[in-house]
């Protein structure tokens, strides 16, 4: 209700930020479409090498130009690219692959997976997919959003986690076999992020399908882990899923612990939780009192708050994107520019950064071409237009070309001291990496679009509105239309809501081109109405008499005002 709106008023003006057509100019002499391009043939270099060289495995080795199994044989780098392909304007490709997965792919096999690598990677690029499909030109059955070939794979994929999530606390163990469940022995101990990176697939999952049960023990694993907290408000690293207690008990934003507070903010964001912000605000403040230090944060003992490591993690560079997500981006300014001296003093973020020593960590000299460091100079570029992120962006392809390209892909960097290359290319960089890279160099791509331009579906439960913007992104870069969670299920209120509000842009747009085709009115409604629908019309009076609440959301620090309709279809006021 109003109350949600007011509080994630701040969160979708970040998203419904949109920089002017032409702003790709150069900042400070940067040629920003010249390095766009560079990125696209970046991709392209290392794509082709996988599909040459590595396909149907996982992964590409390319030192050997071959291919390796990582995560469970899926042919993961081709899931994980999948919506790239898009966003790189390649719809061809796209179509072809989608035919190639749906033939080839196979989750009735006998392999132990990762639940969570499982979830971000293969759940959530086959759901990200199959929501683009329309958009790629893909022939979409009658039932799309709610029904469709890369959906029951989707589904199919999280049917074979469930088991994990068979324990007392709710808690999913961080292995499953695919065929026969969880191995019996297997241990119960599990990372913080591998409990609390489910919302987002999972309630996506539950809304396009109509069934609840993953939405549900997502939600059940991440009140687990509030119930949980220490007195002091923070969350450890690792914990036994079967008797709740903490096995490693250091607190901070990093490794183990990183997507479990991103996920609180991008489900409240996806599905309007005001109780998942509240948990993160929560967070945040402990965080802020007992892990910050100078705009670094260490990690500390969680019931004590006592530092027990000043290391900054290379996982740790999502935060500053996190913090925009929040509208608090002066913060995150400041912490990015930290993490960006690192990346100037390595060519490269390695895994571990001893903060007073200024160094790297012994056995965790490595960068293995990681986006997090990119990732937040992209959201914070479209919050700031400061030309710095885009120097972080100039400067990472410029690394990674020099350090990391071999002739058959791009290869981790196994120490950022001498350069040594290690035989892998994670499906990440594919996924993230160059994804981030691309959206940060191309202002005007669709993933960027601010509201002004959307389709509506006729979906079997009425007219739905897609493609406007907002995409919540997975941990794993694999962007969700929020709006398409409003599409699957027969809520008359809410669609009258909708209807409205659409007939009130109209109104103001009369002389712009839309290919919407006009809602019926109110009238028209009525007299169409089937019996069964007769016990909805109290709902709609009530809605009519709750019309005022539709109030403008104002961003303090922007220029404008936007008024939000409830399928996450945003309608700037320019009246």
């Amino acid at each position: 209700g109003a109350a949600v709106q007011r509080f994630l008023g701040p969160l979708l003006c970040l998203w419904a930020l949109r920089l002017p057509a032409g702003s790709g100019v150069a900042a400070r002499g940067l040629d920003v479409a010249s390095y766009r391009e560079r990125v696209r043939a970046m991709f392209y270099h290392a794509y082709e090498h996988y599909l040459e060289s590595a396909f149907p495995y996982d992964e590409l080795r390319p030192l050997t130009c071959d291919g390796q199994d990582t995560w469970g044989s899926f042919s993961l780098t081709l899931i994980d690219a999948l919506d790239t392909l898009l966003i790189l304007g390649n719809v061809s490709e796209f179509q072809r692959v989608v035919n190639v997965l749906q033939e080839g792919v196979d989750f009735d096999i006998d392999v132990n997976a990762s639940v969570f690598e499982t979830n971000i990677r293969v759940v959530g690029g086959l759901l990200s997919a199959h929501l683009l499909s329309r958009k790629a030109g893909l022939e979409v059955e009658a039932g799309w959003p709610c029904s469709g070939p890369l959906l029951r794979m989707a589904e199919e994929a999280a049917r074979k986690l469930l088991p994990a999530f068979q324990t007392p606390t709710g808690m999913p163990y961080g292995t499953v076999n695919l065929l026969h469940g969880v191995n019996p022995g297997e241990t119960p101990v599990t990372c913080t992020a591998g409990i609390g990176t489910f919302i987002v697939e999972f309630a996506t999952l539950s809304h396009l399908t109509g069934d609840p049960v993953f939405e549900d023990v997502a939600r059940k694993a991440l009140k687990a882990l509030w119930k949980n907290r220490s007195d002091i408000g923070l969350v450890g690293n690792h914990i036994d899923v079967i008797t709740a207690k903490w096995v490693a008990q250091d607190a901070g934003i990093g490794a183990g612990v990183d997507s479990y507070f991103e996920y609180l903010v991008k489900g409240a964001i996806l599905l309007q939780d005001k109780e998942l912000m509240s948990m993160f605000l929560e967070y945040n403040k402990a965080i802020k009192n007992y892990t910050k230090f100078d705009d670094w944060y260490l990690w500390v003992q969680m019931y004590k708050g006592t530092v027990s490591m000043p290391v900054f993690q290379s996982l740790e560079a999502y935060w500053p994107g996190l913090q925009s997500l929040i509208g608090d981006v002066d913060n995150a300014m400041r912490t990015f520019l930290n993490y960006y001296t690192v990346w100037k003093q390595f060519g490269g973020l390695p895994e571990f950064y001893n903060i007073p020593q200024g160094y790297t960590v012994d056995k965790r000299e490595g960068y293995p071409l990681r986006p997090e460091l990119i990732e937040s100079a992209m959201y914070l570029y479209r919050a700031t237009r400061d030309p710095t992120l885009l120097e972080l962006g100039r400067d990472a392809v410029e690394s990674i070309e020099k350090i990391s390209k071999v002739d058959c892909g791009f290869a981790t960097i196994k120490d950022l001291r001498d350069h040594r290359l290690d035989n892998r290319m994670e499906s990440f960089f594919l996924a993230e990496t160059i994804k981030y890279l691309y959206l940060l160099f191309d202002p005007d791509n669709f993933i960027h679009n601010d509201g002004s331009d959307f389709d509506v579906v006729l979906t079997p439960y009425g007219e739905c509105v897609l493609s406007a913007g907002g995409y919540i992104f997975n941990t794993e870069a694999h962007p969700i239309d929020p709006a398409a969670l409003h599409c699957c299920r027969k809520r008359k209120e809410e669609q009258w809501e909708v209807e409205d509000l659409m007939r009130e842009f109209y109104s103001r747009k009369k002389t712009k081109k839309f290919t919407l085709k006009s809602a019926p009115n109110r009238g028209e409604r009525e007299s169409a109405k089937d019996p069964e629908d007769a016990s909805s019309e109290k709902a709609g009076e009530k809605r009519n008499s709750k019309k005022s609440s539709h109030s403008l959301l104002s961003c303090p620090s922007q220029s404008f005002n936007s008024k939000l309709a409830v399928l996450g279809q945003v309608f700037l006021d320019n009246t």
